[in-house]
């Protein structure tokens, strides 16, 4: 027997979904822990590491590790962009091709990559349901989640990746759409909605109009290469430009940037709740010094003020191609991490006029739609329609380099559009029909999906042929096309196979190799296990230790050479942790668990104490 989960495939981290007794519940690890993070490594031995292993390795193996791959997915190596230089691992490929990334020795496309983050998640899921007494179940089965903005290559590319994970992908949903299943709110009689998702390196918006059980999407709008990780190379790039002021002259090593690129990700995080932080990165190869600076939060948002105004040009966009003004929407949804900033919040709030639904985790709110989804393709216990639409025209090129649009942006899908051409040359015999997406009117401005050619039309003179050309969109939003002369009855059509996805053969030497470069055995597990522990103490210690008052905390309630014992105890698990002596990674986690309990316990007063004045002065 199997299992049917939703996934939410991210840039930054990824989690797994089912539902279970009639309500969507996220996957967890033993450390209750529902983020995966969205990074692979390859080791000098050929072993894999996924998710938390994977992103230690950013500090210890840069060079051999890749995060952020959905945003290579679906895309050529023309389209990369200036940032690849800020990427430890080698990308590239032949002009006109899918990108490869090199990690060590191998090279790896972009599915292949997620492929391995889509195992891990259905490993997790696997040994869940085992841990349930579940032992038949097989996860083989799935939903999966994709931007709204992502275009035909990029949802193939998705795709590819679920085959290779082992796993039959039913449907491809928005992200938008699913954040707002996870929120029921497709059981509303009717309503608009929109669904700000500001993730780890896409940004979309989507207009939902809900009416008796039918969920249709109005409009779309986004960016795919705009999200948390440019904040990250914002503030990475100013710290590295700050070193520079400081006198360094040479570049800097990817072991540095990786622990820059840490540091302000912690920096980043800490001013979602506080004011001020500090941006610590530890001295080390490149930097033995270290580097340390103050942040305060009104500094972070001058600096990503313009990220976040880029974001609210789309939702302005996308309410106009739906006809609507801000005032019109009834419910507002925000998806991924990037939200829990204040000031996103602040500016969509802003913008809508309304304070948005932030109720469930936003990193896991995707997930959970997606298994809600999943629910209803295998159950059918709700009757529900989901209409989304395509994110951008579809068309062919015509005389003159022209494109000619068959399927408009926005048209809900599944859709289809048919029309007639006819030829250009007297006695001209076969068609080549180029199938292109985009918005504007040359064909050198538009994408190229896909090229075939119609042969055996008879010999007429030209304009005589009628010649057919259909667009079939599924309701995974994969295009087919047809092209068929009315007269002969000759027909050809093709699965549209964008320029950058995988044929089949690719597919089936990949699923080979996955077999060959299995993960490790149980020791290796334990290790990695070991690690995960180890790791979250540490942030937990290094947060505690950014405090601002931590000066007050020393003077006034620990004892002298406390916190010299803590970072003491500090220093020995980081030095340990990135090391395959499982036992003294273990004794170093329990001695920094043992010296930290009594700051955890000031602090802990603290905050309950400035809670409870606060209380009490509202009472008053």
């Amino acid at each position: 027997m199997s299992k049917v989960v939703g996934i939410d495939l991210g840039t930054t981290n990824s989690l797994v979904a089912y539902v279970r007794d009639g309500r969507p519940v996220v996957i967890r690890d033993g450390r209750g822990d529902a983020l995966v993070p969205s990074v692979v490594s390859i080791g000098e031995d050929g072993t894999v590491h996924v998710g938390r292993e994977a992103q230690r390795r950013l500090l210890t193996a840069p060079s051999r590790t890749v995060y952020s791959v959905k945003r290579f997915m679906g895309r050529g190596v023309d389209d990369l962009t200036e940032e690849t230089h800020l990427f430890p691992f080698r990308v590239g490929g032949e002009a006109g091709g899918v990108v490869r990334i090199g990690l060590g020795d191998r090279e790896l496309t972009p599915p292949e990559i997620s492929a391995f983050v889509l195992r891990a998640l259905r490993s997790r899921a696997e040994a869940h349901f085992q841990g349930e007494g579940e032992f038949d179940f097989e996860v083989d089965r799935a939903v999966i989640t994709v931007p709204a903005y992502f275009n035909d290559a990029q949802r193939t590319a998705t795709r590819d990746a679920g085959r290779l994970a082992g796993l039959d992908v039913l449907r491809i949903i928005n992200e938008p759409t699913a954040a707002s299943l996870a929120y029921g709110l497709d059981q509303r009689d009717r309503g608009l909605i929109a669904v700000y998702d500001f993730g780890g390196g896409t940004f979309d918006v989507s207009i939902l109009r809900v009416e008796d059980g039918v969920f249709q999407v109005l409009a779309t709008n986004g960016d795919t290469h705009l999200g948390g990780d440019d904040i990250d190379q914002l503030l990475t790039t100013q710290v590295l430009a700050a070193l520079g002021a400081a006198g360094r002259d040479d570049a800097p090593s990817p072991d540095l940037v990786q622990a820059i690129r840490r540091a302000v990700i912690d920096a980043k995080q800490d001013l979602s709740d506080a004011d001020e932080t500090e941006i610590r990165v530890e001295p080390g190869p490149g930097l033995p010094a270290g580097y340390r600076a103050r942040l305060t939060r009104a500094e972070l948002e001058r600096l990503i003020r313009p990220l976040v105004e880029r974001t609210l040009e789309p939702c302005r966009l996308a309410l106009a191609d739906a006809g609507l003004q801000p005032s019109d929407i009834d419910e507002v949804v925000l998806v991924g991490g990037s939200t829990r900033i204040p000031l996103v919040r602040e500016s969509v709030a802003a913008l809508f006029g309304r304070v948005p639904h932030s109720d469930i985790n936003p990193d896991e709110v995707v997930a959970l739609g997606a298994a809600v989804q999943a629910d209803i393709l295998v159950s059918g216990r709700r009757e529900m329609l989901l209409l989304d639409v395509t994110p951008l025209s579809l068309g062919i090129e015509t005389v003159g380099g022209v494109m000619s649009k068959i399927i408009l942006r926005n048209s809900t899908i599944p859709a289809s559009g048919r029309e007639m051409f006819t030829t250009f040359v007297d006695s001209q015999t076969a068609v080549d029909v180029h199938v292109l997406q985009g918005e504007r009117e040359l064909v050198d401005d538009c994408r190229s999906l896909a090229r075939f050619r119609l042969r055996g039309i008879p010999g007429m003179p030209a304009g005589l042929p009628r010649i057919e050309v259909a667009f079939q969109i599924d309701a995974n939003g994969i295009l087919s096309v047809s092209a068929r002369e009315l007269r002969t009855g000759i027909e050809q059509a093709i699965e549209v196979k964008p320029s950058y996805g995988l044929t089949d053969e690719e597919v089936e030497r990949m699923l080979i190799e996955s077999f060959e470069h299995a993960e490790g055995d149980v020791e290796a597990r334990l290790l990695i296990e070991a690690r995960n522990e180890a790791e979250s103490v540490i942030v937990a210690t290094e947060k505690t230790l950014r405090r601002p008052d931590l000066t007050t905390i020393e003077v006034e309630e620990l004892e002298a050479g406390e916190l010299a014992r803590i970072r003491g105890a500090l220093a020995s698990l980081r030095e340990s942790m990135p090391g395959d002596d499982r036992q003294r990674i273990l004794e170093d986690t329990t001695r920094l668990n043992a010296v930290t309990q009594h700051l955890a316990e000031v602090v802990m007063n603290r905050s309950i104490r400035a809670a409870l004045a606060g209380r009490n002065v509202g009472e008053v």
